[in-house]
């Protein structure tokens, strides 16, 4: 667990968070709403952390005996609510982590504060549970829902938190942020940020992970090669994207940057705003050879292929229709 200052983006939530706390106007339940990786439970964590700083500031001082204990995630007061089922969590989960517990006074803080994640997962009866406490909390009460879709809230619920909706952090905050922290060259944060699209948990995961480095690589050299394959040829290419099956989703995203690539420098001519600045040769070689018309065809094969995997159409097909449009244009 981590303070405030150690959030990258996110300043208009921290801001309210800290406000709340400096006015004495904290609510008794917030929803943090936003997508997987987001930093919806440093944000939670952070917040939790300074409501019970024995130092009374606004951002947890880090060093008081209560600080201490959040950081290594055993304050007493702060009650992370688990659940066993892996797609839902229950109403009996509910009644006995948070309604029946929540009726005991602080263990040593002033509050006592309950931290949901994947909220979403809550099944209709055990929001209703939590709507009774919601709706008359003890004093000392505070529940954090950490959620990737407030929709599956009930209305109820939602007409009676905080929401805060975590929006996308600035290209160039994550791209900084990566350079310094995890030491990593200007042209891999480049791909690491376009690809987290605004998300830094993301873009962290992918600074430090192998697998993304491969399975990059093996997009690039796939790009940069497929104008020479053979049809026949085409069968292996096929086979050899099927054992990234499981990570397609980013398969696709990888395709689709390289080719936007090739349509902003056959557009501007401008190598500083590429993605893949490493592989400008080939990109420059590519946007001399496509025509707009032709990039374009291939952004929307690029969109067709990614909705018909999701529909599980036959792999292989889709694939190989695809990888033959992006040949002939």
């Amino acid at each position: 667990m981590s303070g405030f200052g150690e959030i990258i983006g996110h300043e208009q939530i921290i801001a309210h968070l800290k406000n709340a706390i400096a006015m004495d106007k904290v609510s008794h339940a917030y929803i943090f709403n936003g997508e997987k990786e987001a930093g919806k439970m440093m944000l939670a964590e952070a917040f939790a952390m300074a409501l019970q700083c024995e130092a009374g500031n606004n951002e947890g001082c880090m060093e008081c005996r209560s600080c201490k204990q959040a950081m290594s995630r055993n304050q007493p007061d702060i009650i992370y609510v688990s659940h066993e089922k892996p797609n839902t969590i229950s109403v009996d989960d509910i009644r006995t982590q948070l309604n029946n517990d929540i009726v005991i006074k602080p263990y040593s803080s002033r509050y006592k504060i309950y931290i949901v994640d994947e909220a979403e997962k809550m099944n209709p009866q055990a929001q209703n549970a939590l709507l009774k406490t919601i709706e008359e909390p003890p004093v000392y009460g505070v529940i954090l829902l950490l959620t990737t879709n407030a929709d599956r809230f009930l209305p109820t619920i939602r007409s009676r938190c905080i929401q805060l909706n975590l929006k996308a952090v600035k290209s160039e905050t994550i791209r900084s942020y990566l350079m310094s922290r995890y030491q990593i060259p200007d042209y891999q944060a480049d791909v690491c940020t376009a690809f987290a699209q605004g998300n830094v948990g993301k873009a962290i995961q992918l600074a430090s992970s192998e697998d993304f480095n491969e399975l990059k690589a093996a997009v690039i050299q796939l790009m940069k090669r497929l104008e020479d394959i053979d049809l026949y040829e085409m069968t292996a290419a096929v086979k050899q994207i099927e054992t990234y099956k499981l990570k397609v989703e980013d398969y696709f995203d990888l395709m689709m940057i390289w080719f936007r690539d090739v349509l902003y420098m056959k557009a501007t001519g401008d190598v500083n705003g590429l993605v893949f600045k490493d592989e400008v040769y080939d990109i420059k070689k590519q946007a001399a050879r496509r025509s707009y018309q032709g990039i374009e065809t291939i952004l929307e094969a690029l969109a067709k292929a990614r909705i018909r995997v999701n529909a599980n159409v036959n792999f292989e097909l889709v694939m190989e229709l695809l990888l033959l449009t992006i040949k002939e244009n």
